[in-house]
């Protein structure tokens, strides 16, 4: 559900009522997976007035694509390492 909430803040910031409008789980819901995203670096939450805006942190973003790729890549590579190791141990 977390890629929802993400594809719906790309498109700018919102609060939880918006938010919650189009997605199947209660307001307190949102409010609860905006948090876990927010301690997770993802989502940033700005004041306005009594309102609670919650955006995308493109810093936080950058660092996960950057931790995907990197274990990607070491997944990739260990998978490689194995095939190897096959093909020397069947030849």
């Amino acid at each position: 559900m977390w890629n929802e909430f993400l594809a719906w803040l790309s498109a700018g910031p919102a609060p939880v009522g918006k938010i919650a409008i189009d997605l199947p789980v209660t307001r307190p819901a949102v409010s609860q997976h905006l948090r876990v995203l927010m301690n997770a670096g993802l989502v940033v939450v700005h004041h306005r007035g009594t309102l609670s805006f919650y955006e995308i942190d493109p810093e936080g973003v950058q660092a996960m694509r950057e931790y995907l790729q990197t274990m990607w890549a070491n997944v990739l590579d260990a998978f490689g390492n194995a095939a190897e190791n096959e093909e020397h141990r069947t030849t």
